[in-house]
């Protein structure tokens, strides 16, 4: 849940909070929903780690009249075909290659969005609601529950968001197969030989952001946008601190008659331990194009462009469609 969705909002280093106002906004901050005029889905798809491991995503999203909206998603991201070898060898010492099997290990995320617009000119919030699957093969599934607030703020063209993620703490609670568990511990003398815990904890993590879209001469306009991610525990983010850690990100978009789109951003600063234990400041840069026809809008995003931090590039492509486009 922490990846992001929508290859035009990972394309502007997910500095998006503020501006976001469509079905993505299931993610990104379920205020922007208030915002919408039709029913939309939206479809993202990448690979990550040399296409080890798919990420996927579907969202819907619809107005439920003119001051509220609401949304649902899912996401998945899973390794599929990994090889169980933990019954190769027999207890004789044999080694029978028909004795390995396939298994899969997935994470599943999926969300209602609720958002309303409020009686104060401007101000809107929206609630997430969040369980959270996740499936370690035959070994180990848990189940997680968790919320979500967001607010944004419009006056004179600047736009204002807040995303207030796991405001109660998400919990994911692990069923442990024993059995299965055994064949793991047996496998190395001395590893392994004590269950893991059995609760997971997600603390609180909030995004403040800002943006404002600059027209020129009608045709062009220019979206600048900053997220300020604060996380409240001590991390290796650029600003950090034993209350408050600060990851900022910063998103350009350049727009050409509301059709063609060009992206760029750059976040994910972070203190780098090298080789020597000294430290340097790495970030992850990411470039994207986008193309909107009638109410159909395709994105394409690569991020971590020339490698410049810990996270690995990634090609992503996502889909939205305004289903209202078929009604006409």
């Amino acid at each position: 849940m922490n990846i992001g969705v929508d290859a035009a909002a990972l394309a502007m280093s997910s500095a998006v909070v503020a501006s976001t106002k469509d079905v993505n906004s299931v993610y990104w901050n379920p205020a922007g929903l208030a915002n919408l005029e039709d029913h939309q889905v939206a479809l993202m798809h990448a690979n990550y780690f040399a296409n080890i491991a798919q990420y996927d995503y579907i969202g819907y999203a619809s107005p439920i009249d003119d001051r509220s909206a609401w949304g649902i998603s899912l996401i998945r991201f899973g390794v599929d075909d990994i090889l169980n070898t933990t019954e190769l060898i027999d207890s004789q010492g044999n080694i029978d290659y028909n004795r390995i099997s396939l298994f899969s290990t997935a994470d599943y995320g999926f969300t209602f969005s609720y958002a309303r617009k409020l009686p104060v000119p401007g101000f809107q919030y929206g609630v997430n609601a969040k369980v959270i699957r996740r499936i370690i093969g035959k070994f180990a599934n848990s189940w997680g529950f968790g919320f979500d607030l967001g607010l944004q703020f419009e006056k004179n063209d600047w736009h204002f968001g807040l995303m207030l993620r796991d405001i109660t703490t998400t919990y994911n609670v692990w069923n442990i197969d024993e059995k299965e568990y055994k064949k793991i511990s047996d496998a190395i003398p001395g590893e392994n030989q004590d269950l893991p815990e059995s609760t997971e904890i997600t603390l609180p993590k909030a995004q403040l952001g800002i943006a404002k879209k600059f027209i020129i001469r009608y045709d062009y306009s220019i979206l600048v946008a900053t997220n300020m991610n604060m996380r409240f525990e001590r991390t290796k983010d650029i600003i950090s601190s034993n209350f408050v850690s600060i990851d900022p990100a910063l998103g350009l978009e350049f727009g050409y008659t509301n059709l063609v789109f060009l992206r760029a951003g750059v976040g994910n600063f972070q203190n780098v331990t090298q080789l020597d234990n000294s430290e340097k400041v790495g970030f992850q840069p990411n470039i994207g194009l986008g193309f909107k026809y009638k109410g159909i809008q395709i994105d394409y995003a690569l991020t971590d462009l020339g490698n410049q931090s810990v996270a690995l590039y990634s090609n992503i492509f996502s889909l939205k469609v305004d289903l209202g486009v078929f009604r006409k």
